[in-house]
């Protein structure tokens, strides 16, 4: 069974910094891309940035230049680095991935999410 577990979550103050990580495990045949979504109180869930496995990277216009994606293929996980950080930036952060598993084929799975709270 695959399951992506995030890490990294926190209470932070504007300006600050935070690592994100997300590692992926199960029966994996390979991950095609992943990604982090985030969605805020009374809002709809949000792209924040993806990563493929070409390493192609795709931001969300209010993180580009803050944040940064990254992945270890050998740990099949993903990490976000977000600095600077904002109050805006308040989220429950989905980590998802895009892979193929060797039990159900090519499917999309999310994690069940970590808590960044940024104070002003």
């Amino acid at each position: 069974q695959v399951q992506l577990v995030e890490s990294g979550g926190g209470l932070v103050q504007a300006g600050g910094s935070l690592r994100l990580s997300c590692a992926v495990s199960g029966s994996i045949f390979s991950i095609n891309a992943m990604g982090w979504y985030r969605q805020a109180p009374g809002k709809q869930r949000e792209l924040v940035a993806t990563i493929t496995s070409g390493d192609y990277t795709n931001y969300a216009d209010s993180v580009k230049g803050r944040f940064t994606i990254s992945r270890d293929p050998d740990k099949n996980t993903v990490y976000l680095q977000m600095n600077s950080l904002k109050p805006e930036d308040t989220a429950v952060y989905y980590c998802n991935a895009d892979l193929s598993s060797l039990d159900t084929g090519r499917m999309e799975y999310w994690g069940k999410g970590t808590l960044v709270t940024v104070s002003s």
